[in-house]
């Protein structure tokens, strides 16, 4: 009988913790941190190649490729949702007129953002201003809802601005606080 358990106990071993397969699967989650980071980092060079008025849909998605999300405005518009969440710091909203071409181009992840996000805001309304978050956790106990996004306050410190929903998908309470070196 004991035999039969020793044998039996390698196979369910998972695949991952095979020493070549681990490491196979670091490198694939480092190289998809890294190009995550410099599509982020090639931003500012894209967002200098539009042009308010004159750029076309098209221009911006040859720049920016398809959108997180596209979301209908009044009057025909449409805002197209380029997220650069977890790895990176910004979150941008480039709205398209009835016209096909860019009136606005923003970044929401920003504290002139964060101050319109009031309790009792529906969860979806969070999520249509500030785009995908990096991080969301649930607390069944707590009956609560958590979304992170990662920002930063134009220095050098990295924060994270938290929001916190009821179980009704209300607002409870949001605020930022720096984000520790290991990422929370």
């Amino acid at each position: 009988m004991s035999s039969h358990l020793r044998s039996a106990a390698p196979s369910r071993i998972p695949h991952a913790a095979e020493p070549g397969r681990r490491r196979a699967l670091t490198v694939a989650a480092a190289l998809a941190g890294a190009a995550s980071w410099l599509l982020a980092g090639c931003d500012p060079q894209r967002i200098r190649e539009l042009e308010e008025g004159v750029s076309t849909e098209a221009d911006v998605r040859a720049r920016f490729g398809e959108p997180e999300r596209v979301w209908d405005e009044p009057g025909g518009a449409r805002t197209l949702e380029y997220n650069r969440q977890p790895a990176g710091q910004q979150n941008y909203m480039i709205t398209i007129g009835p016209d096909g071409r860019m009136s606005a181009l923003r970044q929401v992840l920003a504290p002139h953002v964060f101050e319109t996000i009031v309790a009792g805001m529906p969860m979806g309304e969070v999520r249509r201003r500030l785009g995908k978050p990096a991080k969301m956790m649930t607390f069944e106990r707590k009956r609560e809802t958590v979304w992170d996004w990662r920002w930063n306050d134009g220095g050098t410190q990295p924060m994270v601005f938290t929001v916190t929903f009821d179980d009704r998908d209300r607002v409870l309470r949001s605020g930022s606080t720096a984000e520790l070196p290991d990422g929370r």
